[in-house]
């Protein structure tokens, strides 16, 4: 007896905003990621701790006229909403009040346990956006990892992968792409 292959709904990003208007996910860390509801894993101590030094580190450097947002969702297509743990867009926080951010100049995820998931799927999933800078700040192996120059490619997740990757050690200098005059150490990313 052969068995029929399940049948995986994917959902929309509207109806996923819909039921967490309606409160469905209540307590739950979600992310809407290629159709798929993706529970988070647990923030611990140490992942958390990143977080706030990465966004201390990126707010210093900024110019005016930008702003870190901090696990907030971003808008990528109509099957995904991630919820990068900081990504650096134009303006200011009340332009924000009706719809999301679309395309980031950064976006940065904090790496433990995700490391892998963090890597393929999401960076698959912003190479398809076109997000030209993204980070990973790898607490595993203390480095920061810039994956840069979106382009196609049908083995990847989303059909899409980074063709430059670079690996900052602690003393390593980096830049975002929009502001290259203002570099800062990889090791200033890291708790």
């Amino acid at each position: 007896m052969t068995q029929a292959p399940l049948t995986v709904r994917r959902w929309r990003r509207t109806e996923y905003e819909h039921l967490a208007s309606l409160g469905a996910f209540r307590g739950e860390d979600i992310e809407l990621i290629g159709g798929q509801l993706v529970v988070a894993e647990p923030q611990y101590p140490y992942h958390a701790s990143a977080i706030s030094t990465a966004e201390y580190a990126l707010r210093a450097i900024l110019p005016a006229g930008w702003i870190v947002r901090t696990q907030l969702p971003l808008s990528i297509d109509e099957e995904s909403e991630p919820e990068p743990d900081l990504i650096v867009v134009a303006g200011r926080p009340s332009d924000y009040r009706h719809e999301h951010p679309t395309r980031p100049l950064l976006a940065i995820e904090i790496a433990d346990t995700s490391l892998h998931f963090d890597r393929e799927q999401k960076g698959s999933l912003y190479a398809k956006a076109a997000i030209a800078d993204y980070w990973i700040v790898n607490l595993v192996d203390r480095v920061v990892e810039v994956y840069r120059d979106p382009r196609p490619d049908p083995s990847a997740p989303f059909g899409w992968r980074y063709a430059s990757i670079e690996i900052f050690g602690p003393e390593g200098m980096v830049a975002p792409l929009a502001f290259p005059s203002s570099p800062l150490a990889a090791g200033t990313l890291l708790p």
